[in-house]
């Protein structure tokens, strides 16, 4: 990227951006009589122009940024933006078609959005990305906030001003700020809005499932987006099942087109536009954005695991363009106080029916070795690793997938657990995330370590869930302790709050359990 400086962006102002390259064509254009041949000259050539200002070739469908813009993984000094171009601002057909066109971003300083500091390249939006621009910014400075404004443009046309949206990037190690973020999952759009063909659930009467959400303002999307951008968040963490690709189950998606779908009907929704645009965004993905509920990597049937990866990697910003085999499992200096990580739950695991035992993993070798050194160089106050599933639970007595399961991955959760306790790190601040469950809890293991699920970002998708000592719960014995668990079904999202020390109190976490609207359930607090 080149900077450019405290220089505004200049457009082009010409009609005919190209046509100063061909005086002669510029002057037939001045006079009525050569217009019909400067016309017909314009729409028979075709010339490449390798300029940020000037493009070529005439396209004719009208340019949208239907799902607006998003600002992810960002870091003391660096930040990804991305936008998809679209051939209209809204669902055509049940799709949001893309267009073919150019985009290019500029960073500019958030008090003078007129100063701009960097200009991205050029960048073509075609199908092989499903239309989606994404760039990398680098070289920003800890704990400032900056403004991305978005240009884009048809070939041989100027550039017009698209969306634009807002960040800070993280303060880092050496500043003790207050930090404020949420943590969602579950964000069924096909429950939400009460899809007709979406057919009962297994062992379930219709009248036992949730109804979609009767609001008025349903197209707009969900209400906990709204709750969450009030809440003044310096970033956001989506947990996983993102979208559903196997919900409704008749269609379910199994192609490309199908999966992208998915992914343009839920972020076209204005709510998540509107929250895109102020709020950075962090992913994992889980079992339905990536194959089918409770999936591993085995089964020869669509979506396969290289179709989830590669619309993991398309639609969300993990890593810039051409990155090569980008890690989907990093951790963040957030602050003095707060370190995270963002665990990779699906691509490395054994199969689901492997016995457990010391060879069954969920994370493989090198993101576990990967996982322990960096929590042991951390010295951040608080280490919250952030899972698409859980670890404790309790879950359901059924299920195979997870490291709570007990056919499934407890001795891989066990050996980890083990190795906390060993390096004291549950004393330093350590605690678990989860999304994957459709309720809200705060469960204790034997051992003292604790984990938070976040629970379904939307109530037609929430559940009441299975409590310590349910026989059919992973932990009929009782042994987990559970401070909350949730009584009645609830959306929403978990509200994560970092303070640093004041006078004689250290630093202090706050875990607060709120519903769709925005209204706190439960409360947690701890000071180091």
């Amino acid at each position: 990227m080149g900077s450019t400086g405290s220089a505004k962006l200049s457009l082009p102002r010409r009609p005919y951006p190209f046509l100063h390259f061909f005086p002669c064509l510029e002057s037939a254009g001045r006079n009525m009589r050569y217009l019909t041949l400067t016309f017909f000259l314009l729409g028979t050539l075709l010339i490449r122009i390798n300029t940020d200002s000037q493009l070529v070739a005439a396209e004719t469908e009208t340019l949208h940024a239907g799902m607006g813009i998003m600002v992810g993984e960002v870091t003391t000094d660096s930040a990804l933006v991305q936008l998809r171009l679209t051939a209209a601002d809204e669902l055509v057909d049940g799709d949001l078609p893309g267009a073919t066109g150019y985009v290019r971003f500029v960073l500019a300083a958030w008090e003078s959005p007129d100063q701009v500091l960097q200009t991205s390249r050029v960048i073509k939006a075609d199908e092989s990305h499903d239309y989606i621009a994404r760039v990398k910014f680098k070289e920003l400075k800890p704990g400032t906030k900056y403004l991305i404004q978005s240009q884009y443009a048809q070939l041989n046309q100027p550039f017009q001003q698209g969306p634009q949206a807002e960040f800070k990037t993280l303060p880092g190690a050496d500043a003790a700020e207050p930090i404020k973020f949420t943590v969602v999952t579950g964000m069924n759009y096909s429950k939400f809005h009460g899809m007709t063909h979406l057919p009962p659930e297994e062992g379930k009467e219709p009248s036992e499932l949730p109804e979609p959400f009767a609001g008025e303002d349903r197209e707009l999307g969900y209400p906990a987006l709204v709750a969450m951008q009030n809440e003044g968040l310096n970033f956001f963490v989506g947990t996983g099942d993102n979208v559903y690709y196997d919900h409704p189950k008749v269609p379910s998606a199994k192609t490309i087109s199908e999966m992208r779908l998915k992914w343009h009907e839920q972020f076209v929704q204005p709510r998540f536009r509107d929250f895109f645009a102020k709020v950075p965004t962090y992913w994992e993905i889980d079992d339905h954005d990536y194959r089918v509920n409770d999936c591993d990597n085995t089964g020869d049937y669509h979506p396969t695991p290289a179709e989830g990866l590669r619309l993991m990697l398309e639609q969300l910003p993990y890593a810039e363009p051409g990155a090569e085999k980008p890690l989907t499992y990093r951790t963040h200096r957030v602050s003095k106080d707060l370190q995270i990580w963002l665990v990779e739950n699906r691509l490395y695991r054994s199969p689901n029916d492997m016995p457990d035992g010391p060879e069954k993993t969920i994370w493989g070798a090198e993101q576990k070795a990967w996982l322990k050194r960096t929590l042991l160089e951390s010295d951040a106050s608080f280490k919250i690793l952030i899972s698409p599933t859980p670890m404790i639970g309790p879950d359901d007595a059924y299920k195979t997938d997870n490291h709570a399961n007990t056919d499934g991955f407890q001795h891989e959760r066990d050996e980890f657990f083990q190795w906390i306790k060993e390096h004291q790190l549950d004393e330093q601040g350590f605690y678990i995330m989860c999304g994957d469950r459709h309720w809200q809890y705060h469960s204790v293991f034997p051992n003292g370590i604790e984990e938070i699920s976040c629970g379904a970002l939307v109530d037609a998708n929430a559940r009441i869930g299975r409590s310590p000592g349910d026989p059919k719960s992973t932990d009929p014995e009782a042994k987990i302790k559970q401070p909350y668990n949730q009584t009645e079904e609830s959306g929403g999202y978990v509200l994560v709050t970092v303070e640093p020390a004041t006078g004689e109190h250290g630093p202090k976490l706050t875990f607060q359990w709120k519903d769709e609207h925005g209204t706190v359930l439960n409360t947690d607090v701890n000071e180091r």
